[in-house]
């Protein structure tokens, strides 16, 4: 791959990973406009699961913190992620073996943990919420989790062949 499409690549699947929300890597920098845009990210998506939820205020006292601290875990993962690329195009020209493996199993294990992290917080929404609310709620993220794998997915080429 040209260096020059290998970096837009790197830039613009991060882009999009930074936008939908790794703060910690944002809060590195100086405030500047990548804060700003995060922040906005965030808060859009904040108002998505309010709109589609609909929460009493009793539901809402107990939702948001919860909702919160699911979020903050969740971006660590995005930020596996965003990692996890940059390693694939980093290698991507010169993928030996050993590496494509080491690649696959930190894909599998961010997987898992984004199954464990579901899982963990399962009773800890269904203690705030209606079940039917809880299933909605999983709706949202799920959707959001696929439209920004597909924009991942398009982006990132398939790996080349076995040398």
């Amino acid at each position: 791959m040209a260096g020059t499409k290998k970096l837009l690549i790197v830039l613009g699947i991060l882009g999009a990973i930074l936008v939908i929300g790794v703060p910690g890597i944002a809060q590195e920098k100086p405030a500047d406009n990548m804060q700003i845009v995060l922040e906005k990210i965030r808060a859009d998506k904040k108002l998505l699961v309010a709109e589609n939820l609909q929460l009493t205020e009793a539901e809402a006292k107990g939702f948001w913190p919860v909702y919160g601290r699911y979020q903050d875990e969740l971006f660590l993962l995005r930020g596996r992620t965003a990692k996890l690329i940059t390693d694939y195009a980093d290698a991507y020209d010169q993928m030996s073996n050993d590496t494509a493996k080491k690649l696959l199993d930190e894909y599998m294990t961010i997987e898992a943990l984004g199954l464990k992290l579901r899982q963990a917080y399962l009773p800890k929404f269904r203690g705030v919420l209606p079940e039917v609310k809880v299933v909605r709620y999983y709706q949202i993220e799920n959707k959001i989790q696929a439209t920004l794998a597909y924009e991942i997915g398009a982006k990132i080429p398939l790996v080349k062949g076995a040398k």
